[in-house]
């Protein structure tokens, strides 16, 4: 399976006193890739909250392996995995300019109603979609 690879550049006050991103803003690049890819298969938040239902992250990982500075372009590569529950997992890797890895992680959604009731089955509606990203990330 490929990555969906999303550019972002490295912000002033994303970076401390040593030029060095501060690590909370990982998270956040994390998360503008997964909706880069999500969003274009109608599986951010906004799509799938529309369509009945949410999917709150339930877990997060990420490591940290080499500092990203200011003004530094990385990119932001984003895959799906392949999961036997009413999950999504999402895995996330931050590429530097000179192509060393910066960080890796992922992030679990749990599917639920909007009244917060977990789905055991993944609904149609979001199947349909998932069926689409996976074809887009095997072609």
């Amino acid at each position: 399976m490929k990555y969906h690879e999303t550019p972002v550049a490295v912000r002033f006050n994303e970076v401390d006193a040593y030029n060095t991103a501060w690590h909370g803003h990982y998270v956040a690049w994390m998360e503008v890739g997964r909706n880069d890819l999500a969003g274009r298969f109608e599986l951010d938040a906004a799509h799938i909250a529309t369509s009945g239902y949410f999917a709150p992250v339930v877990a997060l990982e990420l490591k940290y392996k080499k500092p990203v500075r200011f003004s530094e372009e990385i990119r932001v590569l984003t895959t799906l995995c392949h999961t036997e529950t009413a999950t999504l997992e999402f895995i996330t890797r931050i590429v530097r300019a000179d192509g060393k890895v910066a960080a890796e992680g992922r992030t679990v959604h749990a599917l639920t109603d909007k009244e917060g009731t977990l789905q055991y089955t993944v609904p149609p509606v979001i199947r349909e979609r998932l069926e689409r990203l996976v074809a887009y990330l095997e072609g």
